[in-house]
């Protein structure tokens, strides 16, 4: 077989794993920044200084060491005890949080009950909505490594993309972008349409070009380099830049119309009505036919032309989320009712999910069907809460350790009148990763697809080694890291519009 041969099938007919074993890995980034946290705290107690000596390059080597390997190792050399390093992570945080308690307060169990209750109706501030920019960032990073380490056999085929059924990791990332997307909208963010609704829906055409752009850079750059691919995933002309620009403007066009306490109830009749279309007609079988790509355009793009339904299901969903999540809220004990809700949530859809399942088909990236659908706004749910409550953990480290300028989400509301508190967060978050990430995404993701092709045609990745297969890894997302870093403490947000 030719390479691209070779690579292609290393990519195909595979099963995914267990809903379990994702929503496991839901808990890795959450305790990788509670303990970046940590760290700067026990280094403020010691040297009653902040940052750390050298900045730009010590703040960028600890949240690559403490976020970004991790998640690497995770997913690679790490994978088959993924429980165990969860455990061990989660102990260690728990005896770093009880000893920053008990040396900060040394106080009896009806004291610490009063702190609590201080702390659960203290005032907060933030300036992005707390986790949701830590779930948009971990899902970019989280796809960054994947896109390239599925070509290394270190990667677990399991967390691969599936062929047909299954819930792969990989699977979920997929969601998880479009519904990341949705959160931060226009539409989530409650900003007023402009002039006519045409104009509107014109505007967000138009909005999308980069998107398209990259859609067909991307495509041209495939044939002409003969680069392998999956053609199950898309088809033979599409990708996933296409999806994304085409489900921002259907799911546009719609908002304009629907009521926006309506959403989840016409994501749920879309994505029902596209299932009931699966199982009562040729459909499925239309999809899942592999053998006819060279008919026409639609025959040979079809998963990613009728995959689309599924995504505006999710899109609307995640707007709704964000309908909610945005709402102002002052307290702590506010954020702490709207993670709870959100947990739910994800419990009542997972017991729906388990219902799909059984009675119509398993989970399917490649047609995103219903229990797609389902299962990936359950699963992003799940994910944001544990962000939400890592954030929270956080807040509350803050006040203990009086290190009120540590990067997280939330900030309490006294604060705003403390400016050398306030100098120092900005100094802070200007040496932060995660903020960097966030201020310029769609580069990080353009830059992980571009080095991803890269490393693909100078490196084998099928007869590499496990160590060498995790040191290009670590070296391109540190490249990528890299760029994004300095554009970040240049104080540079690259526009692609």
């Amino acid at each position: 077989m030719a390479q691209r041969d070779v690579k292609e099938a290393f990519v195909s007919n595979l099963n995914g794993t267990s809903l379990g074993e994702v929503a496991l890995g839901s808990f890795l980034a959450p305790l990788c920044l509670i303990n970046r946290a940590f760290i700067l705290v026990l280094y403020y107690w010691a040297k009653g200084t902040l940052p750390l000596p050298l900045p730009l390059i010590s703040h960028l080597l600890l949240d690559f060491s403490v976020i970004v390997l991790p998640l690497v190792l995770s997913c690679t050399v790490l994978s088959s005890i993924l429980v165990q390093v969860i455990i061990c992570l989660s102990f260690i945080s728990a005896c770093v949080f009880c000893y920053i308690c008990r040396t900060s307060f040394q106080s009896s169990a009806l004291q610490l009950q009063k702190i609590v209750s201080t702390f659960l109706q203290s005032d907060v501030q933030y300036k992005q909505v707390p986790f949701v920019t830590l779930f948009r960032v971990f899902v970019n990073v989280k796809t960054a490594i994947s896109i390239l380490a599925v070509d290394f056999s270190v990667f677990p085929r399991r967390y691969a993309k599936t062929e047909t059924y299954g819930t792969g990791v990989m699977d979920f990332g997929v969601g998880a972008f479009v519904f990341a997307n949705a959160l931060v909208s226009p539409e989530a963010r409650r900003r007023g349409i402009s002039g006519s609704k045409m104009s509107h829906v014109t505007k967000q055409i138009l909005s999308v070009w980069p998107l398209v752009a990259l859609g067909m850079a991307r495509l041209v750059s495939i044939k002409m380099t003969g680069y392998h691919e999956h053609v199950t995933e898309y088809g033979i002309h599409w990708n996933f830049f296409f999806t994304l620009a085409i489900v921002r403007v259907l799911a546009s066009a719609l908002l304009v119309v629907i009521p926006a306490g309506q959403l989840w109830l016409f994501a749920l009749l879309l994505s029902g009505s596209y299932q009931f279309a699966l199982e009562t007609s040729d459909l499925k079988s239309f999809l899942m036919h592999n053998n006819d790509r060279e008919k026409d355009f639609l025959h040979g793009n079809k998963e990613g032309i009728f995959s689309i339904l599924g995504y505006v299901a999710i899109y609307l969903t995640g707007v709704q989320i964000g309908l909610y999540v945005m709402q102002p809220r002052a307290k702590v004990k506010d954020c702490l009712k709207m993670l709870f809700f959100l947990c739910l949530g994800s419990l009542l859809l997972y017991t729906a999910l388990f219902a799909c399942q059984t009675l119509l088909e398993p989970v399917s990236r490649r047609t995103a069907n219903l229990s797609f659908v389902v299962w990936s706004v359950a699963q992003s749910l799940f994910f944001m809460s544990c962000l939400g409550l890592a954030d929270l953990v956080i807040l509350f480290s803050k006040g203990a350790s009086h290190c009120l300028f540590l990067p997280s989400s939330m900030n309490f509301q006294e604060m705003s009148v403390d400016s050398l508190a306030s100098r120092k967060r900005g100094e802070m978050e200007r040496l932060c990763l995660i903020q960097a990430v966030s201020r310029n995404q769609l580069l990080f993701f353009l830059l992980a697809n571009l080095l991803t092709g890269v490393t693909n045609s100078l490196v084998d990745t099928l007869s590499c080694s496990t160590s060498f297969s995790v040191c290009v890894l670590l070296s391109y997302m540190l490249m990528n890291c890299l760029v994004i870093f300095g554009l970040h403490v240049c104080g540079i947000t690259a526009k692609f519009w």
